[in-house]
């Protein structure tokens, strides 16, 4: 059985999967945590139990031979040659990946030209690549872009309305973010459904800490809520979601700001959720105190729900029609509170949720009453499986263009 890597390599962490495919059998997962920091910390799940351990990681190259040593001597492998392909999940793809690839060099200094669209997230994840291509030579590199899935919105969705200049010259459009996310869930809503994907209109919401919706139209990205950056959309966690730009030279002026990023740093972090109720950035805790008649907790909840009712109402009408809604990610799949007041906003569409599904967790499953005109469905959403399955294919397909050319 060949063991595949799905890494998600942020600037100061790298989280992990280990696959056994094609099972799809998770043998391993863990986060090395606090990269380049004095101390950092390391866990590992495997069936073998839970490592934790708190050492120097003095930088990404060490971490990834660190997890490298430390799944030899978990035994959850016994040679780095199991390894086949390793795939990274890289946040900005701009428009010239359509699709997962192979890593060679030039994908490498392409992944770099695009840092300035996602300057937080493309370095961390080309080290994340550098370092597993440097200490796994044998094994397939490959990378996985959020924004791929969603080069098939088109233009209409995707442009601005700014100078055309803006784009032609230096790629300003709408890009979108957890394209990973939204694919892998539309294919399981279609199978839940029984019926062909290439039919279906859907609508994905993957609520969590950043939350993004997409409508996907015979089973393609048609449009989504997260922009140019990921800052755009629903509220979330700490970043705002949709706001008025001028309002940030407002700010500036009357908070004694000297640069733009500072308002932009408090609307990714001081924002949304946070900012909203003055509680947490957590939802579980905002519910609990809204619970507790906080004003402010529910007022963040009000305003969370509208927003995602907003976006699904737009996509219904952009589509045409609406035949299934997904509920997925950290609140999507874990809070039938906010699933209940969002499909209460949206009856009229014909959706009759049932409350005792609306309980379960964990796994996918329709929630919607068999008379419902809409199917809702919670399903789980799973990247790294995605990417490992991405990495897979892109092997298989490597290795019979070789043969062909032998």
């Amino acid at each position: 059985m060949a063991k595949i890597l799905a890494i998600n390599a942020g600037s100061s962490s790298l989280k992990f999967k280990l696959f056994e495919m094609p099972a799809e059998k998770v043998l391993a997962s863990g986060v090395f945590e606090r990269i380049g920091l004095a101390q950092g910390k390391i866990k590992i799940k495997s069936t073998t139990g839970v490592y934790t351990s708190e050492e120097p990681l003095t930088d990404h190259s060490y971490a990834v031979k660190r997890l490298l040593e430390l799944m030899r001597e978990l035994k959850i492998i016994i040679d780095f040659n199991e390894i086949i392909g390793v795939g990274h999940r890289v946040v900005a793809g701009g428009e010239y990946f359509k699709k997962s690839v192979i890593v060679n060099g030039q994908v490498i200094r392409r992944i770099n030209d695009l840092a300035e669209y996602a300057p937080i997230h493309n370095p961390a994840n080309l080290m994340g690549i550098k370092a597993f291509r440097k200490l796994l030579p044998k094994a397939v590199s490959v990378a996985v872009f959020d924004t791929s899935f969603h080069q098939t919105i088109p233009k209409t969705n995707y442009l601005y309305s700014v100078p055309y200049d803006w784009y032609h010259k230096y790629g300003v459009r709408r890009y979108g973010a957890h394209g990973t996310s939204h694919r892998y869930v539309a294919s399981l809503a279609a199978k839940l459904m029984q019926r062909p994907l290439n039919e279906l209109k859907l609508i994905s919401c993957h609520l969590g800490a950043g939350a993004s919706l997409c409508a996907i139209k015979n089973g393609k990205s048609f449009d989504t809520s997260m922009g140019f950056t990921p800052l755009t959309g629903i509220t979330m966690a700490t970043r705002s979601g949709d706001t008025d730009v001028a309002m940030i030279s407002f700010m500036m002026q009357k908070l004694n700001m000297h640069s733009m990023p500072e308002v932009i740093y408090d609307l990714n972090k001081k924002s949304g959720l946070l900012g909203i109720s003055g509680v947490s950035s957590d939802m579980r805790d905002i519910l609990a105190a809204a619970e507790q008649k906080n004003e402010r907790a529910q007022l963040a909840i009000d305003i969370f729900v509208k927003d995602i009712v907003k976006y699904i109402g737009a996509y219904t009408a952009e589509m045409g029609g609406l035949d299934g809604l997904i509920f997925t990610a950290g609140i999507g799949e874990n809070s039938p509170e906010i699933r209940e007041l969002v499909t209460q906003r949206i009856a009229y569409l014909g959706i009759d949720l049932d409350q005792k599904l609306n309980q379960v967790r964990g796994k996918p499953v329709i929630i919607s009453q068999p008379a419902s005109k809409v199917e809702v469905m919670t399903i789980p959403t799973n990247e790294e499986l995605m990417i490992a399955r991405d990495v897979e294919e892109l092997i298989k397909e490597s290795s019979v263009k070789k043969a062909a050319n032998f």
